[in-house]
């Protein structure tokens, strides 16, 4: 419930909040039963009433809203909270990706990825607010390389195929990610994984291949790296949960940086070509919504619910669909429409049994 609500001034204008009631002083001493001097002192005289009126300029407007906003944000339960953010960090990924679909014809993907990396890093340094010591020390500094590796892998797979197959299609298949997520927590976490979720990570792979749509021809390169991308998005999933019990968000993330850069340094030079203006525009415009993105799914999850908020991610299909069609010109086949729901389906199934605690059967005495 809003504090309009609780104080009973809901719609109203605001404007009488801003008028001031008349006060008057006593005309004399004798009349306030009180010494002069105390009177001068703690009795102001008004002579008369000087009403207030709301300010009519917009910034007095804004001001008014802004207020209001905060007021609403403040009463907003955590998982709206957390909705909110997850939907600007869906908004500014649908940017980021459009933006290196844009320039990824004609910009080598490792220069772009360098780019973008860089300036990823530069910003948490200068946020870090003289705190790169702390940052920088790691007690499992071999995973933290191992985890960066895989994330790059995982770009270079995910956003190729970005760039050579419609938007749609590629983040259809990248909500797999989950399904491998699975997978992999068996293999490396050693979880206990019943029938009904085995049953839908298959069904899920089983919309991934008609997504991929295999013919006598085989099946397409770039389809199978959006694939790649998944798998190796798990990868980086397992890995942060290892590292999550000891180490610090920033720590993962400037070691990402560390190793990405180092890593991309030389191919980075060897293809690198020099970007226009309208290019470079573009690339500053991809590095810094990529960064607002991370920052804003990250604070989703920190805030809300992950089994409230992972459905929310399934808009990004919605997104990919109007950025492919109204910037690209980019129809989604029926099969991948056909392929998402299973996948989707499958996926919030395991979504919602991982968001249930396991129940070991107790010995009956």
């Amino acid at each position: 419930m809003s504090e309009d609500r609780q104080t009973g001034r809901q719609d109203r204008s605001g404007f009488e909040d801003d008028v001031a009631e008349a006060t008057f002083a006593p005309s004399s001493p004798a009349e306030s039963g009180s010494p002069a001097s105390d009177w001068l002192a703690d009795e102001p005289v008004v002579l008369a009433a000087i009403p207030q009126v709301a300010d009519p300029s917009p910034i007095g407007w804004l001001a008014r809203r802004r207020h209001r906003l905060q007021r609403w944000w403040r009463g907003a339960s955590h998982n709206l909270r957390g909705s909110v953010y997850m939907m600007s960090a869906l908004l500014v990924y649908a940017v980021m990706v459009g933006s290196i679909k844009h320039v990824g014809g004609v910009i080598p993907l490792v220069q772009i990825l360098l780019i973008r990396q860089i300036i990823m890093s530069v910003i948490i340094v200068a946020f870090s607010a003289g705190s790169l010591g702390p940052m920088l020390r790691t007690t499992r500094p071999g995973l933290q390389v191992v985890r960066s590796v895989l994330t790059l892998i995982s770009m270079l797979c995910g956003f190729t195929a970005i760039i050579k197959i419609p938007l749609a299609q590629a983040t259809a298949i990248g909500f797999s990610q989950v399904l491998f997520v699975t997978i992999a927590a068996v293999l490396v976490l050693k979880e206990v994984v019943d029938a009904r979720r085995w049953a839908a990570t298959i069904i899920g792979f089983a919309g991934v291949l008609i997504m991929l749509r295999p013919s006598g021809d085989g099946l397409d390169l770039y389809a199978m790296m959006a694939v790649g991308g998944a798998v190796f998005g798990a990868g980086i999933t397992v890995s942060v949960r290892m590292l999550a019990a000891t180490e610090r968000t920033d720590t993962i993330l400037i070691y990402q940086g560390l190793v990405l850069i180092a890593l991309l340094a030389v191919p980075g030079w060897l293809f690198w070509v020099p970007p226009t203006t309208e290019q470079w525009l573009w690339l500053l415009v991809l590095s810094l919504f990529g960064t607002a993105g991370q920052w804003l799914i990250t604070r989703a999850y920190q805030v809300g619910e992950a089994a409230a908020l992972a459905p929310l991610d399934f808009s990004r299909l919605i997104l990919a669909s109007l950025t492919g069609f109204v910037f690209f010109a980019e129809i989604p086949a029926l099969s991948t429409w056909i392929g998402a729901a299973i996948v989707i389906g499958a996926t919030l199934y395991t979504i919602r049994k991982n968001a249930r605690p396991l129940v070991v059967p107790t010995a009956s005495a």
